[in-house]
């Protein structure tokens, strides 16, 4: 050619999820000094996709993008680890946007009643293709309440009660229950289902964290509801995100201390209603060693969440005797002095005064004892 030289380049395009096709292009490369040979007619070589320029036959171009030789070299080479980083994750934004709005599109033309129908269907593939598209359609808003009227949230349940299920299909499973637990009226009909007890057994099958942080998200959710705190009690929500909390995932563990942080912000909305009395679920349940343990997280979205869940239960002198024996105390003074958020400052004010008695308390016995 006139500009470069013509081969046969075998891209590679990502379709709908995880599938890759390898199919053959008419190429050319738009620079006219070449940094490399080519030793035969045809060359297996992996470009970005987004930066190569498609010609048909007749030289036009018909794609939208040009070779970069930097960085076509660069590729050759290997790339570094940012640069790739940074392609993933474009790649799976537009992936994700693209599932989106074909899940919608494919609503309207099928039907979302026969999308649901397709849950119950006896083939895996199309089962999990199903689950797939629900999942995206409770993302949005406005398809939440059409997809549990219709009889969704049974049905997809029903895919976290099987015993034989695929984990990929459990784990879109319990994404699509995570979304729909965002509507209070959703998470009344979640718990009513035993909702907590199939996405517990799920995690508990689990192999990968990604599951975890699917049934993590969507426990954590439920956890907002300030009316369903003696439920999710009785169904286990809580020692469920304590044996989740094992895997030491970073994203796993944030969704485990936002569950907690909002666990412990509902029942302090209880005590200050007057409709929750004695003891927080979180301490009889053994959560507060984990709190304290995770209160110096590496991770922010961790650290953060633990914070406003050790502040909130030390807003209440009931958890004085638990919380100093436990190790919370200090790490509440340590909170105090090396946080910059005035409304973490303002709980630890707070906080501190409900420890005063029952630190006067101790003070009282120990010199009694001593006479």
């Amino acid at each position: 050619m006139e500009n470069g030289v013509g081969f046969l380049l075998w891209g590679t395009a990502q379709t709908a999820g995880t599938c890759y096709t390898q199919f053959p292009v008419r190429m050319r490369v738009v620079t006219k000094k070449e940094d490399f040979r080519l030793n035969s007619k045809r060359s297996w070589i992996k470009i970005p996709m987004e930066q190569l320029a498609v010609h048909n036959d007749n030289g036009e171009q018909s794609g939208k993008i040009v070779v970069d030789k930097a960085r076509s070299e660069q590729r050759s080479d290997g790339l570094r680890g940012r640069s790739i980083q940074s392609l993933k994750t474009r790649m799976k934004d537009k992936t994700h946007n693209q599932k989106a709005s074909g899940a919608t599109k494919l609503s309207g033309q099928v039907g979302l009643l026969k999308i649901l129908s397709l849950l119950d269907c006896e083939d895996n593939h199309v089962r999990h293709r199903a689950v797939e598209v629900v999942a995206s359609l409770a993302a949005k808003e406005e398809n939440k309440d059409k997809i549990v009227q219709l009889g969704g949230l049974c049905s997809i349940l029903k895919l976290l009660e099987s015993s034989e299920e695929e984990e990929r299909t459990c784990r879109v499973a319990a994404g699509a229950v995570a979304s729909l637990a965002t509507k209070e009226s959703n998470q009344e009909l979640i718990i009513a289902q035993g909702g907590v007890g199939l996405l517990s057994r799920t995690a508990d099958d689990a192999q990968d964290s990604e599951t975890l942080r699917m049934v993590a998200c969507a426990i954590a959710n439920l956890c907002k509801n300030g009316n369903l705190q003696l439920k999710l009690g009785e169904q286990g929500a809580i020692r469920a995100l304590l044996r989740m909390a094992k895997s030491r995932h970073p994203d796993v563990l944030a969704e485990v201390a936002r569950g907690f942080a909002n666990f412990a912000e509902c029942e302090s909305q209880g005590v200050a209603r007057g409709v929750k009395t004695g003891r927080s679920l979180l301490i009889d349940d053994g959560a507060l060693p984990w709190i304290v343990a995770n209160a110096n997280s590496d991770s922010s979205s961790v650290r953060s969440h633990i914070e406003l869940a050790l502040f909130r239960l030390a807003q209440h002198e009931v958890h004085a005797q638990d919380l100093i024996t436990g190790g919370a105390l200090r790490e509440l003074v340590r909170i105090y002095l090396e946080c910059h958020c005035e409304t973490i400052r303002t709980l630890a004010r707070r906080s501190f005064t409900t420890f005063q008695t029952e630190l006067f308390r101790r003070e009282t016995s120990a010199v009694a004892f001593k006479i």
